[in-house]
């Protein structure tokens, strides 16, 4: 017996269609030429069109009644495109910083107040961390968290402290926001995070910023290993390798800092 196919939902399928013909209208359309292209009863139109429009992918013109893509919908579009344009210019330095130290190597985004991973660049050998693209962790005790944490606007760090609270994963986190506000500090003055079993026990990572052309922290990178790969003689070495990573990616997506524009 074959499997059974799981069925479309129509109004998911309709809602679609009705995004693709505005992408090929350069002036939109009104609710009667929507209707009409898609051959769709104009209540029926007009019940995904305000569905849209409330969720702010689309947008009414008051005047002419056209619709047309709405705020929502190109930022989507421009956070997609920028992710991709982000991975590709760092895949390089991330397989060299893999190369340099033998650990295996994250990078991540902020994403609703967790770090996501959007690539990872593994070593040979037996030693294989659970991690994948697309996996979400908490950002005050793991290494890509913290460093993009660190150099948030103090009202979002506060808000993301506020609404996502610090859960303990071991007797290493970090759950005292005052503690956590200190390391954020010690981690913009030295340039580089630490989680030091603080997500997991027997695991370690080192984390850096990346920026973009506004100076704005759009990603970070860092490598992690077990606490027999990273330890107390190496850290620092391993540390400056991330930070020298992150820095050669944000000048990839036009970053310069404080002293290098005064000297251009």
């Amino acid at each position: 017996m074959g499997a059974v196919k799981t069925r479309s939902v129509p109004a998911v399928e309709r809602a679609l269609r009705l995004l693709e013909v505005l992408a090929e209208s350069k002036r939109g359309y009104t609710l009667s030429e929507l209707a009409r292209v898609l051959r769709l009863p104009r209540s029926s139109t007009h019940c995904l069109l305000l569905t849209l429009e409330r969720q702010g992918y689309l947008h009414r013109h008051e005047e002419t009644g056209r619709y047309m893509f709405g705020a929502k919908l190109l930022n989507l579009a421009n956070m997609a495109l920028s992710r991709i344009e982000l991975r590709e210019r760092a895949a390089p330095y991330l397989h060299a910083l893999m190369r340099r130290t033998g650990l295996t190597v994250h990078m991540a985004i902020l994403d609703r107040g967790e770090a996501v991973l959007v690539e990872k660049v593994e070593p040979p050998g037996l030693v294989r961390l659970a991690t994948w693209i697309g996996k979400r962790m908490d950002i005050h005790c793991t290494g890509v968290g913290k460093a993009l944490l660190a150099y948030l606007p103090e009202g979002e760090v506060e808000r993301l402290i506020r609404e996502r609270g610090l859960p303990r994963h071991n007797e290493n986190t970090i759950v005292s926001p005052k503690r956590l506000r200190e390391e954020l500090r010690r981690i913009r003055e030295r340039g580089y995070s630490l989680d030091d079993e603080e997500d997991e026990l027997g695991l370690r990572c080192l984390g850096a910023p990346i920026f973009d052309h506004m100076g704005r922290v759009v990603a970070s990178v860092s490598v992690a290993g077990t606490i027999a790969q990273i330890t107390g003689e190496n850290m620092a070495e391993l540390a400056e390798a991330v930070k020298e990573t992150a820095a050669a990616i944000s000048r990839q997506l036009g970053f310069a800092p404080e002293g290098e524009k005064e000297e251009a």
